[in-house]
């Protein structure tokens, strides 16, 4: 371990693995380590003996829900954007040829009390029940116009800047109801809370594009897509790349002790008396406490049910979005499912979280509307964990420090903060001009 390295990465974790996959292609001599002896940190994904020991503290889980083995239960679930950036960096650096994905089911809405489905298409928005008809035509004329617009193209902008002009004054420009902006920004555009309204519109309809495109791409019933047998497939997807290309991974390191030299830039990493020279540390934040402040915290509920959510067509896999105002919160709660298709369960089985950014510090009363969704379920376990972000200079000391996960349950969010890591490591951008069709496996299924 004694040699010198362009870059150390610590932990595993989702971002951590991306990260070190694309500085490795880029030619860069990377060491990767982890404290834990298995792959993906805060993102790893437990079988039903592990989730057992976590949550209940033993590990003899009741016979009755089956192998342990048969379950892939990720800690950090998130579906991706058929057409987004993950699915894009994941193509760019060849990591698909370890991965196979299948198209997930449903994207729903939660309004009024009740479940929808969400209307991405000015076609599905005049059969939506979500709206009255006088409020179905105002919707679909929005609709055409974001299906229409094309940056490059002012023809299409029908005299509208966009990139001046606030969401909220375009919604108005086609006079939309509350609750239909409400699924519009939450459910279609992701925002996690209502500060886009004030923000360019732009980004909303360039958000709204990518969800209507994602969802042409496999002509399934969602935009998103989820890898086979879960998450925990991608960290160990990239250690592989990685190792292709001359990169070190070594688990089971304790003490991983990040050192600095007289000016307060990172020098090397020490472990088990040894210490590796390197000129950058990318970590998560639970390797460099001291750089980083508590800026929330997310809860969340994992179910292990026998049936899927009612009222979602039976899907085996689905989205639920709970936009903050038909909770009264002040951020939106998720609902994720996955089961047996997938292969994260035992046939039969189905696995659901509902997860939000913790306004108290009772996380079973204030998950309660995304639970009573579920309908009856065979276990049900509560956690609640801190969510940190990096408040050093990287110019000064060389540390580039990740955010922790949010509640989202998708994974546009996540990749974002890496290729902002990313273009402060090397001050390049990544390509993302890349041939979408590598990561079409899902079709075959």
């Amino acid at each position: 371990m004694d040699e010198e390295y362009d870059v150390i990465v610590l932990g595993t974790g989702l971002k951590e693995c991306i990260l070190s996959g694309l500085l490795s292609v880029d030619g860069l001599k990377v060491l990767h380590m982890d404290r834990n002896d298995y792959y993906g940190g805060d993102s790893t994904s437990l079988n039903l003996n592990q989730l057992w020991k976590r949550f209940r503290g033993e590990d003899k889980p009741p016979a009755h829900l089956g192998a342990s083995r048969d379950y892939n239960v990720d800690m950090v679930p998130k579906f991706m954007m058929a057409n987004g950036t993950l699915v894009r960096t994941l193509i760019h650096t060849d990591v698909t040829k370890y991965l196979s994905f299948k198209a997930v089911d449903g994207s729903y809405v939660f309004s009024k009390g009740k479940i929808h489905k969400v209307p991405a298409t000015d076609m599905e928005a005049l059969k939506s029940p979500l709206m009255g008809l006088f409020e179905k035509r105002r919707a679909r004329n929005f609709f055409i116009y974001v299906q229409d617009y094309n940056e490059a193209d002012p023809k299409t902008h029908q005299g509208l800047d966009l990139t001046t002009m606030s969401t909220r004054e375009l919604i108005a420009k086609y006079g939309l109801s509350d609750d239909t902006v409400d699924f519009i920004g939450h459910a279609l555009a992701l925002h996690r809370d209502d500060r886009y309204l004030n923000e360019p519109a732009i980004d909303t309809v360039k958000r709204m594009k990518l969800y209507a495109e994602s969802l042409a791409r496999f002509q399934g019933g969602s935009p998103y897509i989820y890898p086979l047998y879960g998450l925990g497939e991608l960290p160990q997807g990239f250690a592989r790349l990685s190792a292709v290309y001359g990169g070190t991974y070594m688990l089971n390191k304790p003490d991983c002790k990040v050192e600095f030299d007289m000016e307060g830039k990172v020098c090397g990493v020490t472990s088990e008396g040894e210490t590796a020279k390197c000129k950058k540390v990318v970590c998560d934040p639970s390797y460099l406490p001291n750089k980083v402040r508590k800026i929330g915290k997310v809860a969340r509920a994992i179910a292990i049910m026998s049936h899927p959510i009612a009222n979602t067509n039976d899907s085996h896999s689905v989205q639920i979005i709970l936009p903050q105002k038909q909770l009264g919160r002040k951020s939106d709660m998720y609902v994720f499912c996955c089961s047996y298709t997938h292969n994260v369960a035992p046939k039969g089985k189905f696995i659901a979280f509902v997860s939000t950014e913790a306004e108290s510090d009772n996380p079973q009363s204030e998950l309660k509307p995304g639970i009573d969704l579920l309908g009856p379920v065979d276990e049900l376990f509560f956690d609640i964990y801190d969510r940190y972000e990096p408040v050093n200079e990287p110019s000064l000391d060389n540390c580039f420090v990740s955010m922790s996960y949010d509640a989202t349950t998708h994974f546009e969010t996540t990749v974002t903060d890496v290729l902002n890591m990313y273009t402060m490591i090397t001050g390049k951008t990544v390509d993302l001009s890349v041939d979408l069709s590598a990561a079409s496996a899902a079709e075959e299924y």
